[in-house]
């Protein structure tokens, strides 16, 4: 069995991505979890879903506009979908570093 975690950094000011929405969905679209990150930038109730293709999609422009952060409209970035897929062992770390107008992931560990 797999297990899934993420991270999500803010490195406009350079601390983890506290408060910020996400939900994680199967490859028809479906929703499997939504959550919110905690004071860390981790969202520790994601479940672990088996082998398959997934998208975590994280709420980027609600989280900086509800910082105080002037947006445009549309903002650059809205919603980033990070899609990955899983197998059937491992531990799947897939972390977010996030600003108003870039973004970057990879697999962590």
């Amino acid at each position: 069995m797999s297990t899934l975690s993420t991270h999500v950094l803010d490195t406009m000011h350079g601390c983890p991505a506290a408060g910020m929405a996400l939900r994680l969905t199967d490859a028809t679209g479906s929703v499997l979890f939504t959550g919110v990150t905690n004071d860390d930038g981790r969202c520790p109730d994601l479940p672990s879903p088996s082998a398959g293709q997934y998208c975590l999609h994280f709420e980027v422009a609600a989280y900086f506009r509800k910082l105080g952060v002037t947006m445009s409209e549309p903002p650059f970035l809205d919603v980033v979908p990070i899609a990955f897929g899983m197998t059937d062992d491992g531990h799947y770390h897939v972390p977010l570093l996030a600003s108003p107008y870039s973004f970057s992931s990879y697999r962590g560990s």
